[in-house]
């Protein structure tokens, strides 16, 4: 049985959030984009530590479609097409609860590779 389970999961199209609240009262909005850029796929975090592939370009990105996987679990489809990423309940609690210091990692690993998001 999931650690977490959710109770309500919602994407605000305009806003480009998906809004996700757990059993313990937990309750997260995470950006379209900051969900692509730590997408659980192999073509995003690699095979092995050391195998990360930095994603760039994704501050327009969206969901699409949103597909459950059992009952412990979601797809997402996003807007670029990319759609191999399993998004486990514990996952997508996690991306949550670390939301502000993972976003700042990923900012952080955008300069050091010379790139910006664009305004």
């Amino acid at each position: 049985m999931a650690k977490y389970t959710p109770t309500e999961i919602n994407l605000h199209q305009k806003s480009r959030k998906l809004e996700i609240a757990f059993d313990d009262g937990s309750r997260f909005e995470m950006p379209c984009e900051f969900l692509r850029v730590y997408s659980p796929s192999a073509e995003v975090r690699g095979h092995g530590p050391g195998e990360e592939v930095l994603q760039l370009g994704k501050e327009d990105v969206g969901i699409d479609k949103i597909e459950p996987v059992g009952n412990y679990a979601v797809q997402l489809v996003f807007s670029d097409g990319h759609d191999t990423g399993i998004y486990s309940w514990e996952e997508l609690y996690h991306l949550g609860t670390h939301q502000a210091a993972l976003w700042q990692e990923y900012l952080d690993k955008l300069k050091a590779a010379g790139h910006s998001r664009k305004a």
